[in-house]
């Protein structure tokens, strides 16, 4: 098959374009989503900054932060509760039998702190909160930013970061880590039920907790802390600046929600490996 120059340089001009445009394409998405982090972290840390200051704690403030945090971390205990006692007995349960086999029954606490407190309690409850509160903040910001309420309450003097944003990113973090606690204290307990009862575990609650107890190290607490805290302030910060930064159709608002439980999803998975790494490595 033979070619003439001018179609093989206008194939070659056709895959420069190409090229061109997806590496354009490429860029310009890394871009947005590096927008994105970078103004999820000046949230953040603004929320931090004014949250240090009493003078910003008004009434108003103190009772939005009140109610997201019984919105947040109160109303759903029951299902973390539940959540908690399914994975406790499968993971407890499967660490004691085969440890017991492995004639290893003494790593039976590293075990449990590495897989329960340290992975699955801070992942899951993120998950379980970002998939719940994480939606639901983004579609009531936007329904406000959309009806005019933020425009209005700006109007009246009030302070739309003080009332909507602060109290949303504080209440998240605070029961993210409230229920991470919560759900590594629920999970070990029903573990270690179930197992005495099937008779695959020791039924001795004191060397049971005496194991576990002795497996915790300072860098635990501090990795289950960072893993709990850190992942939900830049899920909260997300799913705020999606729902404020709709445009005024309606439409937008599903949209908006996807994208800021994406990148929360995401920074969830990225700051849990990073923290893992920092801590012990």
């Amino acid at each position: 098959m033979n070619y003439s120059p001018a179609k093989m340089v206008s194939r070659a001009g056709l895959w420069s374009r190409l090229s061109l445009q997806a590496v354009a394409g490429a860029g310009g998405f890394a871009r947005a989503q590096w927008d994105e982090v970078h103004h999820a972290a000046a949230v953040i840390g603004t929320v931090l900054f004014t949250a240090a200051r009493p003078r910003y704690w008004a009434r108003a403030a103190r009772t939005a932060f009140a109610r997201q945090v019984l919105a947040i971390g109160v109303e759903p205990i029951w299902f973390v509760g539940v959540l908690a006692a399914f994975v406790g007995i499968s993971v407890v349960v499967q660490l004691t039998f085969w440890a017991g086999e492995a004639g290893q029954s003494q790593m039976l606490g590293p075990l449990l702190v590495t897989v329960v407190a340290r992975e699955l309690g801070p992942v899951l409850i993120n998950l379980v909160l970002i998939v719940r509160s994480g939606s639901t903040m983004t579609t009531e910001l936007g329904v406000l930013k959309i009806s005019g309420e933020v425009d209005a309450l700006e109007a009246q003097g009030g302070d739309a970061f003080l009332h909507l944003v602060m109290p949303r990113v504080l209440g998240l973090a605070v029961s993210t880590f409230c229920l991470t606690i919560i759900f590594i204290l629920v999970a070990l307990a029903s573990g270690f039920l179930f197992a005495a009862w099937t008779g695959q575990g020791s039924r001795n609650l004191l060397l049971f907790a005496d194991t576990v107890s002795g497996a915790v190290q300072p860098k635990d607490i501090l990795n289950i802390l960072a893993k709990s805290i850190l992942p939900a302030f830049f899920a909260s910060a997300s799913c705020c600046s999606g729902g404020l930064g709709v445009g005024e159709s309606i439409t937008q608002i599903p949209q908006a929600t996807q994208r800021a439980l994406t990148r929360s999803v995401v920074g969830l998975f990225i700051i849990s490996a990073v923290v893992s790494l920092l801590t012990y490595l």
